[in-house]
């Protein structure tokens, strides 16, 4: 009973991601280990399963889309809710992440922000005033010494753990 997430209430603590691949993983499985706490192996195997992958086959996920990363979301317990959408601006008219950072949110909630990193898109996850992804190599660390913060944001994502879970 005093473990916080049994008891109903929001845990503080931050999940540090686990790479048990053994090579090389992705934004997309990175960000749902970090909020989950399960290996970045269960994660992408979650992912393949919702994917028309032949039977036996585990090729490395890549890329993810929002709709699988809800569900995968969904499969651990959590829930995810699109809260901004940058889409239908130019690139350099959306906000970056350092000004997005100023503004107020959910203290307790996950944020996934889908960014622009180059001219591919790419998942971080912000919490608080910390962010996770690949180039923190699944380590919590302060939004203000990450390498995104002058990224332009396209989506904004909430998630928290489902009430019905």
């Amino acid at each position: 009973m005093d473990d916080p997430v049994s008891a109903g209430r929001p845990a503080s603590s931050l999940n540090t991601v686990t790479n048990d691949t053994g090579r090389v993983a992705f934004c997309g499985p990175y960000v749902l280990s970090a909020i989950t706490g399960y290996g970045i192996s269960r994660v992408e195997d979650v992912i393949r399963a919702g994917r028309d992958i032949p039977e036996g086959r585990k090729p490395i996920v890549r890329g993810t889309y929002s709709d699988e990363v809800e569900a995968a979301l969904a499969h651990f317990g959590y829930r995810m809710v699109l809260k901004e959408t940058h889409l239908n601006k130019a690139r350099k008219e959306r906000p970056t992440v350092w000004s997005w950072m100023q503004k107020p949110r959910n203290a307790w909630a996950y944020y996934i922000l889908a960014i622009h990193k180059g001219k591919e898109g790419h998942w971080i996850l912000v919490k608080g005033v910390k962010m996770c992804d690949t180039f923190t190599e699944g380590k919590w660390t302060f939004v203000v010494d990450g390498p995104h913060r002058g990224c332009r944001i396209m989506e904004v994502f909430e998630v928290k753990k489902a009430i019905d879970a």
